[in-house]
């Protein structure tokens, strides 16, 4: 419609004939309806607002983002249809704005508007509305998290492999020299060798811890292909809890089983599962203080998948500190290396699974682990794209 067709076809409406009017009202009827069609087509979200903000126009796309009935929105102010956005203090004359937002309903979604303003050309320094256009960066916010930690990843192995070498060998060298020690150590009388036996085992000891915690960190930063058989969580998560027992129950820390009978068996990697399970374990009972420490251990199936969590009633996680909870270093211990929960994620999703953690600052923790139920080498998408009949 060209500029200022509607005040020429005003000034004129007295002069025009009946017919001549039904074919402009036409006109009006079907270029409205082509821009809304336009609108509707885009994947971005349009939302046209008044001058005081209350909404005007909203296409399909604004609807999904925010989760609104068009019906209902329509002459509302959208500040009280999307609870949280205040654009009072944003709508200004002349004043483009770009931010970025996070809806929690009905989906969370990370996404970035762009609010401009529709300037009167007659008058200048004044508006007729705002033009609200909104993005969808949830995609583009995954991909970006994922490079960055493929990258911190990729700089972890080079530095394990630094590690290996430079560790690795003197430990090696140490290692030996003690056999020579205690070759040596024989042909002394029995009386002067105990005690330096006792010094000998233990530098031994302190070797083979050393040695554990550099498996550890390789086995944290390094790809490895899971061994799997067919076998039963539960049975690997009673002999995780057998190996903790001792100390679970000299802090008086109670363990809640509510597991799902007959739960169906898995293509798994045992010994990997034996140490996430390990981990998530001693993670729970390391959170727990005073005397009515609680552990809680759920199992369910579904059709598609098994899901397992271990739930405490510990210090739980600051807001703070879940942003960056599978960070490699990053802990809430005074002693830990915060390689654990990134080994545990690593093996989950080396089964096709993912894991999830749920806190409450002074409430407690619940980590569920999701495993498919069959190992799929595909998984096949929704369509993007229309389908095109070529016939």
């Amino acid at each position: 419609m060209k500029s200022g067709f509607l005040e020429k076809l005003v000034e004129r409406l007295d002069r025009v004939e009946q017919g001549e009017v039904r074919q402009i009202v036409k006109r009006l009827i079907r270029e409205k309806g082509f821009l809304e069609k336009v609108f509707e087509a885009l994947q971005e979200g349009v939302i046209l607002l008044d001058p005081k903000g209350r909404i005007e126009f909203v296409n399909q796309a604004a609807c999904r983002f925010f989760g609104l009935d068009p019906e209902r929105t329509l002459g509302e102010a959208i500040s009280n249809q999307v609870r949280g956005l205040d654009l009072n203090s944003l709508m200004r004359p002349g004043k483009v704005v770009s931010r970025d937002l996070e809806v929690f309903y009905p989906e969370n979604r990370f996404l970035n508007f762009y609010l401009s303003p529709i300037d009167d050309e007659e008058r200048a320094g004044e508006t007729l509305g705002y033009v609200m256009l909104v993005r969808d960066l949830t995609r583009t916010k995954a991909e970006a998290e994922a490079t960055l930690e493929s990258e911190r990843l990729n700089a972890l192995t080079l530095l394990a492999a630094g590690v290996a070498h430079e560790i690795g060998n003197p430990l090696n060298s140490l290692d030996i020299h003690l056999q020579l020690l205690e070759r040596k150590l024989r042909k002394l009388e029995p009386g002067e060798r105990k005690p330096l036996e006792e010094h000998l085992q233990t530098a031994r000891d302190e070797i083979g811890r050393l040695d554990s915690i550099l498996k550890q960190f390789l086995h944290a930063v390094r790809p490895s292909s899971p061994r799997r058989e067919r076998g039963c969580l539960h049975a690997i998560l009673h002999d995780s809890l057998k190996l903790l027992q001792p100390e679970l129950e000299s802090r008086g820390i109670a363990v809640e089983l509510h597991l799902e009978e007959d739960l169906p068996l898995l293509e798994i990697d045992p010994g990997q599962f034996q140490q996430a399970f390990y981990n998530l374990l001693r993670n729970a009972y390391q959170a727990l203080s005073g005397d009515e420490g609680r552990i809680i251990l759920r199992s369910r199936s579904t059709d598609y998948e098994i899901e397992l969590s271990i739930e405490d009633n510990g210090t739980g996680i600051s807001p703070e500190h879940m942003g960056a909870i599978f960070e490699p270093y990053r802990t809430t211990k005074s002693s830990g290396s915060g390689l654990g929960l990134l080994i545990v994620r690593r093996i989950v999703r080396e089964h096709g699974g993912e894991i999830s953690i749920e806190s409450e600052e002074g409430e407690g923790t619940r980590v569920t682990i999701h495993l498919p139920r069959q190992q799929r080498s595909v998984r096949l998408l929704e369509a993007t794209e229309p389908v095109i009949d070529l016939e």
